[in-house]
């Protein structure tokens, strides 16, 4: 037990009976970084008000999917979730932007991008979906598993890729002449196994600590689209709270999603290094691997959330400083 998790249990035991729970959900394991910082959270929380505030921590989504917990906030029956961009852009296409195909070459650019002014003032959006907009986060780069080989020169149309139901994600899988099949995370080990699914969008993280590698024929590093996280409060919760909880927990989310974006180029680079030592099937592709699909992605989305074409914009500023 870490000094921190020591003196903040020992707080919690030693706090009033009155003492306010509060409840953060998200789809991710355990040994995921989300859940590890939702829990570092959770102890300073409880350091900072004395034990006043305690914080739950929900993984592995306990709480119910993300549509369920979505509708969990905007009740305000849950007080804080990371959220991928799904059900939020199910619901305003505009965050689905953040998912565009090799809209930056590495995570380093991605968690750069995502500290931008067009994917912050995204959160500005999030009011009209009941929710408090506390930060963005970031899990890795994108790459692609398959349980058949790919030949050289091959693309991936006729594959059955589990992805998430995104509508701007399953347009590109579907541009690309594969069969987008969403999943939740914790059915995707059996699908894959079982052969339900021929491959995963997924990242380096959850390849090893799933153990994905075992059953892949191929890890394609394509590095091809970041996968965002919003740290987010119920609204309605979120007026319960004093201003100075609010300044309190607004601060800490801060620092939560800022910790998380500078891990992930390491975290990429630890994890693929793990790969490459274990001897796994991993390979570069760039990409050509989606056929004609990136191209012609772009001309859809820039006219569907002209918000895109401002976003790399930006990309393209951030770019030429490094």
């Amino acid at each position: 037990m870490t000094i921190l998790k020591a003196a903040a249990c020992l707080l919690f035991l030693a706090s009033p009976l009155s003492a306010e729970t509060l409840r953060i959900g998200m789809v991710t394991p355990p040994s995921h970084q989300w859940t590890q910082s939702a829990q570092n959270l959770a102890d300073t929380l409880a350091l900072e008000t004395e034990g006043r505030l305690d914080l739950a921590v929900f993984p592995s989504g306990q709480l119910g999917n993300e549509a369920q917990m979505l509708q969990q906030l905007q009740s305000g029956a849950l007080d804080l979730a990371f959220l991928t961009v799904g059900e939020l852009a199910n619901r305003n296409p505009d965050f689905g932007i953040l998912v565009a195909p090799y809209l930056v070459p590495d995570a380093e650019t991605a968690a750069r991008l995502l500290e931008g002014k067009t994917a912050t003032a995204l959160q500005e959006k999030l009011g009209g979906l009941g929710l408090k907009g506390l930060g963005l986060g970031m899990a890795g780069m994108r790459i692609v598993l398959v349980s058949d080989p790919l030949a050289e020169g091959q693309t991936l149309a006729g594959r059955k890729i589990r992805t998430v139901p995104l509508a701007q994600e399953l347009d590109f899988w579907t541009r690309a002449g594969a069969a987008p099949t969403p999943l939740p995370l914790p059915e995707l080990f059996d699908a894959y196994t079982n052969g339900q699914i021929d491959g995963m969008q997924i990242d380096l993280e959850g390849t090893w600590n799933t153990r994905f590698h075992d059953y892949s024929a191929a890890i394609l590093d394509t590095q091809h689209m970041i996968f965002p996280m919003f740290a987010v409060a119920s609204g309605r919760k979120w007026q319960t709270y004093s201003d100075k909880d609010r300044a309190l927990i607004g601060r800490l989310m801060t620092e939560t999603t800022a910790e998380i974006r500078e891990a992930y180029p390491q975290i990429d680079a630890d994890y693929r290094a793990r790969l490459t030592q274990a001897g796994a099937p991993l390979q570069q592709a760039g990409p050509e691997v989606f056929g004609n699909a990136v191209e012609s992605w772009y001309q859809e989305w820039r006219a569907r959330t002209p918000l895109l074409v401002e976003l790399e914009i930006e990309r393209d500023s951030l770019l030429a400083k490094q």
